[in-house]
């Protein structure tokens, strides 16, 4: 059966948990359009969590893959449209780095696109109510560490031509902070991007801007 990848990353920043890793690891061995669904943890580290997403890759040989991650003070679910070439930590990773002006591939190019169709899986979760939104911005943090880094494997790596991946950003969990989002919701979310995407090769046209 051919697999999707879900990712979610270990708690950071003095949290106690991440709701990118409950979210995913809930998804575990779960069957979404004909795939099965693996969840794997990843170091909220530069550079290591890159070497253990290449090995996922290879291990699994997806035909998805979103990575998921938490972006405190976003009340939705943040469907994440183009990853940067750079590292600007405000904190430290998880192994005390803080790279400042850095790439994320000293030979990339400045950015990618998300190869998801985010303006399909946008009007998806809107239709079961999931507060969403399409987002312009992943950070300088580790989140947009691993989904420039995702694009570029998946670009240039012998065997990934034809997959594709992209980045989503999920909401405090009660009791994290406010603006929070219940893990359930957060759950049926993924899910539902998981299914639209997988059901959906060409994107459709739809709104989603920022003026700012």
């Amino acid at each position: 059966m051919p697999r999707i990848l879900l990712t979610g990353f270990d708690a950071f920043g003095g949290d106690t948990l991440n709701p990118s890793w409950l979210a995913v690891q809930a998804l575990h061995g779960r069957r979404i359009g004909g795939h099965r669904v693996v969840a794997a943890q990843l170091p909220t580290v530069f550079d290591a969590s890159l070497a253990e997403l290449g090995r996922l890759l290879r291990t699994h040989k997806p035909a998805l893959v979103l990575c998921v991650g938490q972006a405190g003070g976003r009340a939705a679910l943040s469907l994440e449209r183009v990853a940067i070439n750079v590292n600007d930590a405000r904190i430290a990773d998880n192994a005390a780095a803080q790279p400042v002006d850095t790439p994320v591939v000293v030979v990339g190019p400045a950015a990618y696109f998300s190869t998801l169709p985010i303006k399909a899986m946008l009007l998806a979760l809107q239709k079961q109510g999931i507060a969403v939104e399409v987002s312009q911005t992943a950070g300088t943090f580790v989140c947009n560490h691993v989904f420039y880094g995702l694009m570029h494997m998946l670009a240039t790596r012998r065997g990934f031509k034809r997959t594709r991946g992209g980045f989503v950003h999920v909401p405090f969990l009660p009791g994290q902070g406010q603006p929070h989002m219940a893990l359930e919701d957060v759950v049926r979310g993924l899910r539902v991007a998981v299914r639209t995407a997988l059901a959906t090769q060409r994107d459709i046209t739809q709104g989603a801007g920022a003026i700012s």
